[in-house]
């Protein structure tokens, strides 16, 4: 198979020789990954638009501080097992987690009914973080800067073929089957992933291969992910993009459970449109991570790609803000979230793979749970203090917009430091 790819591979002008076998496996690890997680994304989703606004900013409370809890024990772990140990164990408990939850709501009795959806959308929230995480930690671990330049865009391609499928399946089954299906069906998928972790060759970087060899953890200690982050610029430069990405997310989600939520009654309807969008955006990041990724990162450079997204994201709110229809809505969710898979997150990870390896799990995972969970409190609190004050959608949407200008900033600077970094600065 990877004999009849690989000409074909080379033509999109990004893979080299010799690189093809781990692209794909990289590829279809995050296929599997990623579609575990988008049939559990539009149960979650309509779980918290049933919510309603009001109840949503204490989902995302309960949300960090569960993440806070996680992350210290998380990093004792990968300081203690060697990586393509941790990542199995990592994996499979949110896999024991997946499987209670499923026997709870199929078999529980019914007065654990109101606290069962807050609780699997906290659930679904780390684990939309967590899983990925791991990942590109273990890609920024396994490939060269050059290489993530160039093959973390095609990389994407398999987590958003990945999206796609789950997407799909539950739109067309959430109605069908019901949600303990789907979670079992999405446990599998995960199972998958491991396997395929299993499975990935040994890295392109010869510190990460000496260690894996020997067998070897990352070492460190479990608040190393707080300490670095605090004495290094260059990550506090990283949290603060993620910060002000995720601020403007959150305020998208909460317009998404208004919106959503007053044209469409039940559950299963919302679920089901929610799914749909995430059909058109995958397909359309799929296209735009073949062919044009690693030649804007090539042509752009890491700093301008970073920009993108936050300027896209001025000219969106300030549109909602004008037009604050359900067609403006979906045409900014669908731009945005787009822009953010095929362009935006693969140049973020480009970015770890000038840092440490502890910092690539450690500092890595605490910035895309915690410090990403910190910007859905600011935005949670501040859109119903907003709403407090008798703010509609759209002027929400209009105060939104002058904080993606800093967004811009700080990616340009991200990619001057990138720079400096790469070639051998601090």
């Amino acid at each position: 198979m990877d004999r009849l790819l690989a000409p074909l591979l080379r033509r999109l002008g990004t893979i080299e020789a010799g690189e093809e076998r781990p692209t794909l496996l990289a590829a279809t690890y995050f296929f599997f990954a990623l579609a575990s997680y988008f049939i559990l994304r539009a149960v979650r989703d309509a779980a918290g638009v049933a919510a309603g606004t009001d109840k949503l900013p204490w989902l995302f409370t309960g949300t960090l501080l569960t993440t806070l809890v996680m992350n210290p024990v998380y990093a004792t772990v990968v300081a203690k097992l060697p990586v393509r140990r941790f990542i199995p164990v990592v994996y499979r408990v949110f896999i024991a987690l997946l499987l209670g939850f499923a026997g709870v709501i199929k078999y529980g009795p019914s007065a654990w009914e109101p606290y069962l959806g807050p609780s699997f959308w906290i659930l679904t929230s780390i684990y939309s973080l967590f899983v990925p995480s791991v990942f590109w930690g273990f890609m920024a671990d396994s490939f060269r800067p050059e290489q993530g330049k160039r093959l973390f865009g095609f990389i994407s391609v398999g987590g958003t073929l990945g999206a796609l499928a789950g997407s799909f399946l539950t739109s067309q089954l959430a109605t069908v089957v019901g949600t303990p299906v789907l979670m079992v069906l999405s446990v599998l998928l995960l199972e998958a992933a491991v396997q395929a972790a299993k499975r990935f060759p040994p890295s392109f970087r010869p510190e990460s291969r000496a260690r894996d060899e020997a067998q070897q953890p990352v070492g460190g200690t479990s608040l190393a992910g707080i300490t670095h982050v605090l004495g290094s610029p260059y990550l506090l430069g990283v949290c603060l993009y993620m910060l002000l990405f995720t601020i403007g997310s959150t305020v998208l989600y909460f317009q998404q459970a208004e919106i959503v939520g007053a044209r469409y009654a039940d559950r299963e309807s919302r679920t089901a449109f929610l799914a749909s969008i995430d059909t058109v955006v995958q397909l359309l990041t799929v296209l735009a991570q073949l062919f044009l990724t690693a030649r804007v990162i090539k042509w752009l450079g890491v700093g301008v790609t970073l920009a993108i997204l936050p300027l896209l994201s001025m000219v969106g709110f300030t549109a909602l803000g004008v037009a604050g229809t359900l067609t403006a809505f979906v045409a900014f969710q669908v731009l945005r979230r787009a822009g953010e898979y095929a362009v935006s997150r693969p140049a973020r990870e480009v970015l770890y793979t000038v840092v440490s390896a502890e910092d690539k799990y450690k500092a890595k995972n605490l910035i895309d749970t915690f410090v990403y969970r910190g910007g859905d409190q600011i935005g949670a609190w501040s859109y119903a203090g907003l709403q407090g004050l008798g703010m509609s959608v759209a002027t929400i949407s209009l105060c939104a917009a002058p904080l993606s200008a800093v967004w811009l900033a700080v990616g340009l600077w991200l990619g001057r430091r990138y720079r400096s970094r790469e070639g051998g600065g601090s």
